[in-house]
This record gives C-alpha cells, structure tokens and sequence, in this order.
C-alpha cells in the first residue's frame, strides 16, 4: 500500500477535507483565545488593605511619574506582597516610558526575586529564596553610588556593587501586576508601595518594615524623601491614592491591558534558558503536527508529492503568521517570531510522518 493508496482508502474527499477544516478551527482558537481582551481581575481585599491581583491584573500610574529627578540620583523601593503561588513566575512593578519601554521591574521567580534593569545592556540581579507560600513578604530596594541592596523583612538579604538604579528609572508609568510590552501575569496580594529618591540605610529599613507591619504604613521623617506612597487602604473604587500629594494616583482598568505591546518581537529577544521557554516550544511543534500531516494528505491527492509538500509547510507558515499578527492586538497572548519557526516545524514533521507513514504502509 502506498501513500496515495493510503489516502485512497482513509484519507479522501469530504471526510479529509473536514478533518482539515476541523484541524484548522482548532489550531486558530487555541492561537487566539479568548479572541478579546478579558476582563481585568484586580480586586480589594475584603475587610482589609490592599489588592488582589488574579490572572490576568493589572494596574497603571495616571499620570505618569515626572522625570524630574537628576541622572544619577539614588533610588529606593519598598513593597509589601504576598504571592498567590511560589510554582509560577511574574512581575511585580515595572516602569515604562515610550523610549525605555521596561527600563526597571520586580519580578517574581518561582521563589526568587529578580531585579530587571534595561538600557545599553539589561542587567539582573537575583535573589534568592525570597518567596514562601502563603506568607506575605516585606520587601526593601535601595540603591546609590555604591550598589543595591535588597533587605527582606528589615533584614539584608542581599548587596550587590555591579548593579545599579537610579531615580530615573523609577519615572514614567508605573505598571502593576505585569509587564508594559506584554503579558507577564502575577498573582497575588499588594498590601503597600513606597518609592523613594534617597537611599535607605540599613537602620530604616528596619524601622520602616517594622512600622508597616504595626501601623502598616512607615513612619516618615524629613530626610526619607518619598516620592509615591500607596497604602491601599481605600478599600473600593477604580483608583488607588499616592498619599504624596504631587504624585500620580494607581488606576485599576475594567479590562486586562498591556501598555505598549510587542508585536512580532524578534525570536532573540524570546528566547531564555529556561523549562517554560522550551516547554512552550515543544507544544508549538507539536500543535501544528496534525495540521502538516493532514493538510499534506490533501494536497498530495491532486499534485506531486515535493509540491505538496512545499504548499503544506507555507500553509503552516501562514496560518502562525495570521496568530502572530492578530495576538498582537490580544494582551493575554504574546505576538513573537519564535512561534513563527516552532510552527512551520512542526508543520514540516507532520509532511514527514505522513509520508513515512506512507512508506511504512506499503505491502
């Protein structure tokens, strides 16, 4: 039995063509849904201060945080949260302006916290076991002339020299709960937010942490130089105030959005080393297997096998570019070229194991 006469007697006419058809739905709804941007599910605490961030929340600075401040200038943050999960991976806060579109984020990783800072060369700055489930965390970055130090709970966790904000990259639109360019979703609580330009010494780390965890929100003096100061003690509404009154208050949108999406980003931006990055690989070759297989059942009925073959893998090719150009307008979905090349291979392997199916059938 050859492979024409396994289409003959499997493969052929309207039952193929609505396998293909059918494929084709599937692989275009797991691309785009939910088809429209979801609802933004951020809510208040019940009965308490702080928000709940869910999948996917987010919320932004209105209006954006002035770049007032000298280059240069020392820089700190704190931040109070208690993440949904530790198995998970997301960002925090992250500032973005139009030119430096992530210039510094928070982000969780699994129990790690990363610092992210973007310019001529993004630079990171991990620290470890910071994140515990179900348990809320207090967390301190301060940063000058002589490094970052990130203290957890009042305590130093970490000191780092070759790594470096300054008030600048504290600027611009504040987003909460993901990243500006696209969808990098954390869940949790956010029980409390400080920005300062000035550095925090050692000593007020501690007094502030442990003046949040009493009266839950620091005890200020002159020299502390807050710049933003969220409490979230409102308890309702769409906004969040900055009790600095010069500062931008935090708008909680009705729909989940991404501030400035990435729309085909470059697969060497994509890539990482890490198990979800290959992960979500293997699923787009394997997605797009049946689609080669079955598509190349159809074509190869009516022209020669090589041109088949060839019509399948740019049908493949066309049908990830369609995906990837309409995620571009989907927050929840991420518009790349890396599922661009996943996709066509895995269109290719279906051709492949349709004709060694072929060959195998043969008595």
């Amino acid at each position: 039995m050859h492979a024409d006469s396994l289409q003959g007697r499997f493969l052929t006419g309207k039952p193929l063509a609505a396998l293909c058809a059918a494929t084709l739905g599937v692989v275009l709804t797991l691309g785009l849904w939910p088809f429209t941007a979801p609802r933004n599910a951020v809510a208040w605490i019940p009965g308490s201060n702080g928000l709940l961030f869910g999948d996917p929340g987010t919320a932004v600075s209105r209006p954006d945080f002035p770049l007032t401040a000298p280059r240069e200038a020392p820089c700190s943050l704190e931040i109070w949260v208690r993440p949904a999960r530790t198995q998970a991976s997301g960002t925090l806060a992250a500032f973005y302006t139009p030119r430096n579109p992530e210039s510094f984020a928070l982000r969780q990783s699994l129990s790690d916290l990363l610092l992210e800072r973007s310019g001529p060369r993004l630079s990171r700055l991990y620290v470890d076991n910071v994140f515990q489930p179900a348990r809320s965390v207090f967390l301190t970055v301060s940063s000058g002339p002589g490094g970052t130090s990130v203290y957890l709970d009042g305590a130093l966790k970490r000191a780092a020299s070759g790594f470096r904000i300054d008030a600048r990259d504290c600027a611009g639109r504040l987003v909460i709960g993901t990243r500006p360019t696209d969808n990098d979703n954390w869940s949790g609580a956010l029980l409390g937010l400080a920005i300062y330009h000035s550095e925090i010494e050692p000593a007020e780390a501690r007094r502030h942490y442990e003046a949040w965890s009493r009266d839950g929100q620091p005890a200020l003096d002159a020299g502390d130089a807050c710049a933003a100061l969220f409490l979230f003690d409102e308890r309702g509404g769409d906004w969040a105030y900055d009790r600095n009154p010069a500062g931008p208050d935090l708008f909680l949108p009705d729909q989940y959005e991404i501030q400035d999406q990435a729309f085909l980003k470059p697969f060497w931006k994509e890539f990482e080393l890490s198990c979800s990055y290959f992960r979500g690989a293997v699923k787009n070759i394997v997605g797009f297997v049946p689609l080669g297989f079955l598509y190349y059942a159809w074509f190869a009925v009516k022209a020669p096998a090589r041109r088949a073959a060839w019509k399948t893998v740019l049908l493949g090719f066309a049908v990830s570019l369609t995906i990837e150009v309409l995620q571009g307008f989907l927050p929840t979905r991420d518009s790349g070229t890396t599922d661009l090349i996943t996709n066509t291979l895995g269109t290719w392997l279906g051709v492949l194991l349709f004709q060694r199916v072929g060959t195998r059938s043969r008595v």
